[in-house]
């Protein structure tokens, strides 16, 4: 049986909501190895000038505990 655990990250980008997923995923890969998954939870925002300046999402980041 494989234990994992779940981490929160939020990360942007200025092109697109996968950009910032992607964003999220190569970060937490510096430091957490054995990712299994990704699940987006919030998607939002940020507004300059009444054009979208950044795209931001809230992941939460699955991997396998190693003992």
């Amino acid at each position: 049986m494989a234990v994992l655990k779940v981490i929160e990250i939020m990360a942007s980008s200025p092109k697109s909501w996968e950009d910032a997923t992607a964003v999220a995923v190569k970060e937490a890969g510096k430091t957490v190895k054995g990712i299994k998954s990704v699940y987006v939870q919030d998607h939002s925002v940020v507004v300059k000038n009444n054009k979208i300046a950044e795209f931001r999402v809230n992941v939460k980041i699955s991997f396998e505990v190693m003992n």
